[in-house]
């Protein structure tokens, strides 16, 4: 009976937070962001310029979230200024733009290192293992923190046409983790959108794997043969950057990702180029 007494109390507490924090995020959502906040995704965040107005007030509502639930802390003398938390959130919740209402829930802390840092990575054979160090400009944790070089986050900001925003990438890492595996498949509603997206995937990716063996050119960036997961964090910098070539070479892969974001990059680029010629 104690036992049932319990779990209902521990349910109902569970409710109500869930309940005040779906409140308090709503509130910060509808909060507007301040000017100087605007200037800095204007400066800092590439595609920024590139969204329709209408977007542009839930890309502020989806970072003032963001920047609510998020502990951002710097490492080796990395200070954490609103520029640095909000070039990292801007670009971070250009993923999350029309995403049926998600959120970055999984984890709660963004870690920020001036330059190139080190990640120890664990190697088996057989029952032996080793450890080898590895310089990274970014990483995602399944279910912990997001990782950064600061050096590479702006390098991000200098060219929207590059195909490579280290931001993206690793937060591409943190929508695939939503459903609690990180392997190139982002949950998908409907069975007949996830048979779709993986009869795609896995023939674009054996493709690709297979263009990088040969030294043929690529579109998307060639770590992307790494494995399924990878393939789908530097497809997302090539979706949001380079829609055109995307589009062009790979047309199944540009619809998929556009059904997974449920957004059109290449519309933005082709209305912010019309609007540079006016």
């Amino acid at each position: 009976m104690e036992i049932l007494i319990f779990t209902a109390l521990a349910f109902v507490a569970w409710l109500g937070w869930n309940r005040w924090q779906g409140y308090r995020r709503q509130r910060r959502f509808l909060q507007p962001l301040s000017d100087s906040a605007i200037t800095l995704l204007e400066r800092n965040v590439p595609l920024y310029s590139r969204l329709p107005d209408a977007l542009k007030p839930r890309l502020h509502g989806h970072v003032q979230v963001f920047l609510d639930s998020m502990e951002f802390q710097g490492f080796q003398g990395q200070e954490i200024t609103d520029e640095v938390r909000m070039t990292i959130a801007g670009n971070a919740c250009i993923l999350l733009l029309n995403r049926d209402g998600q959120f970055y829930e999984n984890f709660s802390s963004v870690y920020v290192y001036p330059s190139t840092f080190f990640s120890d990575q664990e190697d088996f054979d057989g029952a032996v293992s080793s450890v080898r160090r590895e310089h990274r400009l970014g990483e995602s944790w399944m279910r912990g923190p997001v990782i950064f070089a600061w050096d590479s986050v702006l390098h991000g900001a200098v060219d929207v046409r590059d195909g490579h925003n280290v931001v993206l990438h690793e937060f591409a890492h943190k929508i695939d983790d939503m459903d609690g595996a990180v392997d190139g498949a982002p949950g998908l509603d409907g069975t007949d959108n996830a048979r779709r997206w993986a009869e795609t995937m896995k023939r674009e990716f054996e493709e690709h794997v297979e263009r990088v063996e040969r030294g043929l050119p690529t579109v998307i960036d060639p770590y992307g043969a790494t494995n399924p997961a990878e393939f789908f964090a530097v497809l997302t910098e090539t979706f949001y950057e380079e829609p055109r070539d995307l589009k062009e070479h790979h047309p199944s892969l540009y619809a998929e990702m556009q059904r997974c974001y449920g957004v059109d990059p290449l519309g933005w680029a082709i209305d912010a180029d019309s609007r540079q010629q006016a």
